[in-house]
């Protein structure tokens, strides 16, 4: 059995995760800002830097697998937050635990995204080349600034809608240029992300409402199943991509969205190469 990291351990996705991983057998190292192993704020570099540093005493220094699913919602006021915590937190937790995972014999790592970096069509470019630039403080900065541009419509009850989509967006590009480098692919660390859509967790009714209200038929975005998602319907295949067994992928994105992506953009993918 294993050793597995899961941010966001206290709740939501992350609970269900580590509990999944637990059932199985492996052991669980939690981090969270409470009720957790590693009590730890991803939203700041000395947070990252402790949880690192515990997740490394705690494991004795080698890993087989991260699921990186600590974030917060489009209902948090603060956009330079959501950057952080959102692209930030996974990246730099993740940079600080690869050699841990190399010294594994089968190292994985999954990262939460969100189908919102692909169905809202708010994407801000400027705010994913700072992020994926590193530039933490002028993202923060740009954030904020840009979140005056959001519809007021919106902004009662998801006031950081934009920098929640780009900061999804912006991670699942790290991921993908990401999970090629040598230092991971030739070391045999496989990065993946998994981009959930409408699930029912504390992260999305703070935007949404009560979970008595929700009608799948009425929800903003098409639900072709007509249900909503579940904790444990994004821990079941965090855990499939934790498993040894699951060589030969790395890069890549998974909808766990109930068909909502494909529903909104049916040609969307595959995208076709083109020469110059």
């Amino acid at each position: 059995m294993g050793i597995h990291a899961v941010t966001g351990s206290a709740s939501g996705m992350g609970a269900a995760t580590a509990a999944v991983l637990r059932e199985a057998g492996h052991t669980v190292i939690g981090v969270d800002l409470r009720d957790a192993d590693v009590i730890a704020d991803l939203g700041t570099a000395e947070g990252r830097a402790a949880a690192v540093a515990a997740v490394l005493e705690a494991s004795g220094g080698v890993l087989d697998g991260v699921a990186a699913v600590a974030g917060v919602g489009p209902s948090l006021k603060d956009a330079g937050a959501v950057a952080s915590i959102n692209y930030f937190g996974p990246t730099a937790l993740l940079d600080g635990l690869r050699p841990a995972l190399a010294r594994s014999a089968a190292g994985r790592a999954v990262v939460i995204g969100s189908n919102s970096a692909s169905t809202v069509p708010m994407i801000d470019q400027t705010l994913a080349d700072l992020l994926l630039a590193g530039d933490e403080d002028a993202a923060r900065t740009h954030a904020r600034a840009a979140q005056a541009g959001v519809p007021a419509e919106l902004a009662a009850a998801s006031p950081s809608i934009s920098a929640y989509a780009t900061s999804k967006f912006a991670l699942a590009r790290w991921v993908r240029r990401t999970a090629v480098r040598p230092e991971w692919a030739r070391e045999g660390v496989l990065l993946n992300v998994i981009a959930p859509g409408a699930v029912v967790t504390p992260l999305m009714l703070g935007a949404t409402g009560r979970a008595e209200d929700l009608d799948a038929d009425a929800f903003p975005t098409p639900m072709p199943l007509g249900v909503f998602g579940t904790p444990e319907d994004i821990a079941f295949w965090v855990h499939q991509f934790l498993r040894p067994e699951a060589r030969f992928t790395t890069g890549a994105t998974l909808y766990v969205d109930g068909g909502t992506d494909a529903a909104m953009r049916p040609d969307g993918q595959p995208t076709a190469l083109t020469l110059p």
